[in-house]
C-alpha cells in the first residue's frame, strides 16, 4: 500500500493553517484523553491507545448483552422431567438452558421434536450470564439419568 494523502475537512482552504482554522464537533476530543482514534488510522501505523468510552466490544469479553443458549441430549431417569405444560416427559430429551433478562431458564423436547417444555423450576436469577455454564451442567448432572 502507498502513501495516503490527507484532505482538509469541508470548507477549509487547503493553504490555511490548521492552527486557524476554526474547530468542529467532530474535532472535538475529550480532555486529556489525546485523539479520540478508537485504535483506527488511515496510514497504518498504530495509534496511541485512546480513552475512547465504549470503544471496546462487549462480544470480546464474552458480554452481558442478548440471550445465550446451550443445549444437550440426555435420557431422563425413572419419574422423567415435570414440566409446566404437559407434566411428565420421559425418554430421550434435549435440555435447553437459556439466558435472557438476568435469569436462566430451563427447557426440554423429546429429541428432535418441535415442541419446548418449561422445566417445573427450572428459573433461577443470575448475577453473571457466564454463570449459565454451571447452570446447565448442574441440571444437565441431575437430570442425565440413562441407567436410573
Amino acid at each position: 500500500m502507498g502513501e495516503q494523502a490527507l484532505t482538509p475537512p469541508a470548507g477549509a482552504d487547503a493553504g490555511t493553517d490548521p492552527a486557524e482554522t476554526p474547530a468542529t464537533a467532530a474535532d472535538a476530543v475529550p480532555e486529556g484523553t489525546g485523539a479520540a482514534t478508537a485504535g483506527m488510522t488511515a496510514d497504518g501505523q498504530p495509534a496511541a491507545p485512546a480513552g475512547v468510552p465504549g470503544a471496546g466490544m462487549t462480544a470480546d469479553a464474552g458480554g452481558t448483552g442478548g440471550p445465550r443458549e446451550l443445549t444437550a441430549d440426555l435420557v431422563a431417569g425413572p419419574g422423567g422431567v415435570m414440566t409446566d405444560e404437559v407434566g411428565v416427559v420421559t425418554g430421550e430429551l434435549t435440555l435447553k438452558s437459556r439466558y435472557a433478562d438476568g435469569q436462566a431458564t430451563l427447557t426440554v423436547q423429546y429429541k428432535d421434536a418441535d415442541e419446548w417444555y418449561a422445566v417445573t423450576g427450572g428459573t433461577a436469577r443470575l448475577a453473571d450470564p457466564a454463570d449459565l455454564d454451571a447452570v446447565h451442567t448442574v441440571a444437565l448432572a441431575l437430570l442425565h439419568r440413562p441407567e436410573g
